[in-house]
């Protein structure tokens, strides 16, 4: 119900950045582009690429993949110009907030995947849509993807204000921004209150992306308090408290 399973061609290729801008405090947007991105495929709004950081300076392919590396989700890809657009929570020490915060045009990344995608019904299905900024880039493009008229509320958890982004819909979308205002991320409760107080359309599906606990908690209170199916909910952990690389989809 969620959405079909389509699989694509498994290939690395290498990009260089085109341009980077700052778009909030805490988010950096680059784009990266280059003949390799010719077949680029990604149909689905939560597809997520494997990212290559290697050091600066660093050109032998072998060298670049076998760099640190981390999920993101595609947030646009252009085939005419092969420029494809990727978003960056900067968040201090780690291979990708420290090689977003400073990338320049040029530079080189690897880049593999996505592996497949999962594409939404084309139908009046109504969704709601729960995640933490990293999960912006998803849920952003989750929204510009809608059909026209379709129902959606989005809850997006944020550090504050100044995270706020606008994020065109052709849907008939509902959009909440939830400020932590100094609680770190991953230790807070806005989401749960959020999704308890919600009026959630009848027949919903539901993305939820965040911290890994925080999506499963979300997730396990949808089914047992909520009573919504299984199969109508897609749970991931785009990151884990206390871990480098601790995201993983939820199955359990």
């Amino acid at each position: 119900m969620i959405g079909t399973r389509v699989s694509h061609e498994l290939r690395r290729r290498l990009v260089r950045v085109v341009r980077a801008e700052r778009i909030s405090p805490r988010m950096r947007r680059i784009v990266v582009g280059g003949e390799q991105l010719a077949g680029f495929t990604s149909l689905g709004p939560d597809d997520h690429v494997k990212l290559f950081f290697p050091e600066r300076g660093v050109t032998d392919p072998d060298a670049v993949f076998a760099s640190p590396r981390r999920d993101y989700t595609p947030q646009r890809f252009d085939p005419e110009r092969l420029e494809l657009t990727l978003d960056f929570v900067l968040h201090g020490a780690g291979p990708a907030s420290s090689w977003a915060a400073e990338a320049e045009p040029g530079e080189l990344l690897g880049l593999g995947g996505p592996r497949a995608s999962l594409v939404p019904p084309d139908d009046a299905t109504p969704w709601v849509l729960a995640g933490d900024e990293t999960a912006l880039p998803a849920i952003g493009r989750a929204l510009a993807e809608l059909n026209p008229g379709q129902a959606c509320l989005a809850l997006i958890e944020v550090a504050d204000v100044e995270e706020e982004r606008y994020l065109p819909s052709p849907g008939n979308a509902q959009i909440r921004f939830l400020h932590r205002n100094g609680v770190d991320a991953g230790r807070s409760d806005l989401l749960d209150q959020a999704l308890r107080e919600a009026s959630l359309p009848a027949g919903a599906a539901f993305r939820i992306a965040a911290e890994i606990e925080t999506a499963r908690r979300l997730r396990d209170w949808l089914i047992a308090e909520r009573g919504i199916d299984r199969d109508r909910i897609r749970a991931a952990g785009y990151w884990r408290l206390g871990a480098a690389d601790g995201g993983s989809r939820i199955d359990s």
